[in-house]
């Protein structure tokens, strides 16, 4: 392991797992969290066969960019489908609609790829397909848990009046 607490290793990293339902799982290890980084993220991602990682969304103050070291699969961004694999190269400009995007695994091997991300907070996630948001404050999605004072996830019509409640 290198001698400075800048400098992290891939392989003394362990894996951070997370998984829902048949649809969604991932391994994680992040470089960022690991060195301290607080303005730009950078994960190493697995994903296995017929999985995705996140839900289709994108974010309305953090630009995101992937690139794929192993496998391939499709990449959904706004209305289209477009086929990636090793050596591919995305990005995900922030608080653009067209631009939200899934990564779907749809090889038979693990889908292996580096996600980088800016780290700006408060942000809110759009999530297209299920009609809700994400909101995060105190530190950015991918960012420390630990150092969030606001972190939720809602409905998109879930909307009251700028007074309601304040009678």
């Amino acid at each position: 392991m290198p001698d400075h607490p800048n400098v992290v290793c891939e392989k003394d990293l362990e894996w951070d797992e997370s998984s829902h339902g048949e649809k969604f799982g991932y391994r994680r290890k992040s470089f960022s969290l690991a060195t301290g980084g607080e303005k730009l993220g950078c994960s190493l991602y697995e994903v296995e066969p017929s999985r995705r990682a996140w839900p289709f969304h994108y974010h309305t103050a953090n630009e995101e960019a992937i690139y794929i070291l192993e496998g391939s699969g499709i990449l959904r961004i706004g209305e289209e489908e477009v086929p990636i694999s090793k050596g591919d190269y995305v990005t995900f400009p922030a608080a653009r609609e067209e631009g939200a995007h899934q990564l779907v695994n749809t090889s038979n091997s693990v889908l292996r790829y580096l996600c980088f991300s800016t780290m700006v907070e408060p942000d809110v996630t759009v999530y297209p397909d299920s009609g809700k948001i994400g909101v995060f404050v105190g530190a950015a999605p991918g960012g420390p848990r630990e150092k969030r004072t606001l972190s939720m996830f809602l409905k998109g019509d879930a909307e009251v009046g700028y007074y309601e409640g304040e009678e």
